[in-house]
């Protein structure tokens, strides 16, 4: 039985709880979903109630039924494949700290100059007002 996003491939930059289980859905409905891990970046829930050398259970919950790929943004080889990733995609997910992906290289010029139909989608939390910048998860 097809599924509503069947043949939508999705670049997930996300972590956390919000954009996590936005992508979860998305694949749910049929989006093949890559998730990127960054080396050493550390997910909040790839940590939290970590009992061995796996994932824990709470970041399997929230990224079951994608798969996932490691890279350095910040060296050569690892832009290269993220730019790759970029080019064959059609969404992008984002809810890093305002800005963040702007300083990995991937400025949403730089995106549409790779991928002309990339449609980038972000979640974050405080965009206006007295807490404006900070991380919202």
């Amino acid at each position: 039985m097809a599924k509503a996003l069947d043949g939508v491939r999705i670049l997930d930059f996300t972590h956390v709880q919000s954009g996590p289980t936005c992508t979860q859905l998305l694949a749910w409905l049929g989006a093949d979903v890559i998730k990127w891990k960054g080396r050493g970046a550390g997910h909040h829930p790839r940590a939290a109630a970590r009992h061995s050398d796996v994932d824990s259970l709470y970041f399997t919950m929230l990224n079951h039924n994608k798969r996932s790929i490691t890279l350095d943004a910040k060296s050569a080889k690892g832009k290269q494949v993220l730019e790759r990733l970029v080019k064959r995609c059609d969404v992008l997910v984002e809810n890093f700290a305002p800005g963040a992906l702007d300083r990995m290289g991937f400025t949403w010029e730089r995106i549409q100059a790779l991928n002309p139909r990339m449609i980038v989608a972000f979640r974050q939390g405080f965009r206006s007002g007295p807490v404006r910048g900070l991380q919202g998860l």
